[in-house]
């Protein structure tokens, strides 16, 4: 957790002036991946790691932007905005900065301190956090309204196009939307969503495994453009079909020679990991934790054997925690390929849970893993300096 004085102070060092503070969530997804970019459904919350933004207006068109992280600044003008190489950290902030002006909105120039506590590579949304944070500081700074959808949207295209990740919408609608002590059920095509209260009694625990493997970001293109090719043979005979969220498992099955064994795969995934997912709020909303922990097992099954996304480390990680006292449910979350499982403990399971994982992880593996327990958090907000409050 950042201290957002010392955050204003670090600020006021570097460009001489005072600066408000801005802070977006990273996320966990307890059900319902690989489902957002298929217009499906999706359950996350928001978690107690941000990515820090402290920022003030310029009399320019500047933008200025210090990455603590990386120990880095970089400078672009609001009336030339492009990429600076692939794989680089300031496209984000720069491609949010296009995308919103690209959206009518009227940017004024900007110092940017930022700073993350997300951890990176983990699956945990560090990507979103800082879009997000980013967009939100600039449209305050700037004196504009914020509509979180459409913030969230226009993040989401930040990666998509000046990225060139083609992420779906959850995360960056949860670091938006996100609410303390609840889930969110999202519909990824209509974008309604309802909130869930999390049980008292039980914890999220996360459990990273400290791998991220170097296909991650390929493969998950991959994965689109299989999903994809599935939609176009499908809609051939079911003429209805505008995304995988519109096809049942029956229907699936009924066509399954138009799609390769491969693509096959992949549909089935995202069809049976929407129905968990709508099983799954509805579990959660009448205390039914038992079967919310089957839907967790499954989709991990599901993601390990349909959408082939999991790893060795992931599958281990979950096959250590599911053993242990008190949990209730375990699961890769993200992405795939290394990163993070998400697990429902028991409250009073939890420390117990800590050492006993990263004790049997490490003898197997060799690696440290990093435990995690956070509460589901709020959304993007401005930090009261008077309060270290959100207003």
């Amino acid at each position: 957790m950042k201290n957002p004085l010392q955050l204003q102070e670090k600020f006021r060092a570097r460009f001489g002036t005072p600066a408000g503070v801005y802070r977006a969530p990273g996320r966990v997804n307890l059900i319902g991946e690989h489902t957002d970019y298929n217009d499906g459904y999706v359950l996350p919350a928001a978690i107690e790691f941000y990515c820090w933004v402290a920022a003030a207006s310029r009399s320019d068109r500047k933008l200025v932007i210090y990455s603590e992280n990386f120990g880095e600044t970089i400078e672009a003008s609001l009336d030339s905005i492009s990429s600076v190489g692939k794989n680089q950290w300031a496209n984000y902030p720069l491609g949010v900065a296009d995308k919103l002006q690209a959206a009518g909105k009227r940017l004024s120039g900007a110092n940017l301190l930022i700073s993350g506590d997300v951890p990176l590579g983990a699956g945990l949304s560090s990507s979103a956090a800082i879009e997000v944070a980013v967009g939100f500081a600039l449209l305050q700074q700037s004196a504009c309204p914020v509509n979180r959808i459409e913030l969230a949207l226009l993040c989401q295209r930040a990666e998509n196009e000046f990225v060139g990740a083609r992420c779906g919408i959850m995360d960056q609608f949860i670091a938006c939307h996100g609410k303390a002590s609840f889930a969110l059920l999202l519909d990824c095509r209509s974008l309604d969503f309802q909130m869930a209260r999390l049980p008292a009694g039980v914890r999220l625990v996360i459990c990273n495994t400290m791998v991220r493997h170097d296909l991650a970001s390929g493969e998950y293109n991959r994965r689109r453009g299989e999903c994809e090719e599935g939609v176009r043979a499908l809609c051939m005979v079911l003429p209805d079909v505008r995304a995988l969220r519109d096809v049942t498992i029956a229907q699936l099955e009924n066509h399954c020679a138009l799609l390769n064994p491969t693509v096959y795969s992949r549909c089935r995934h995202v069809i049976t990991e929407n129905e968990r997912t709508k099983e799954a709020i509805c579990a959660l909303n009448s205390g039914n934790l038992r079967a919310f922990g089957r839907l967790m097992r499954d989709s991990h099954r599901s993601l390990r054997d349909d959408y082939d996304v999991s790893c060795k480390e992931l599958d281990l990680m979950v096959e250590i925690a599911s053993a242990q006292p008190g949990v209730i449910g375990a699961r890769m979350t993200g992405g795939g390929f290394g990163g993070c499982t998400i697990n429902l403990v028991e409250s009073s399971a939890v420390e117990a849970f800590g050492q006993n994982v990263a004790t049997k992880y490490h003898a197997q593996m060799g690696l440290q893993p990093e435990i995690y327990v956070s509460p589901a958090a709020d959304g993007v907000q401005q930090v009261d300096l008077k309060t270290d409050t959100q207003l």
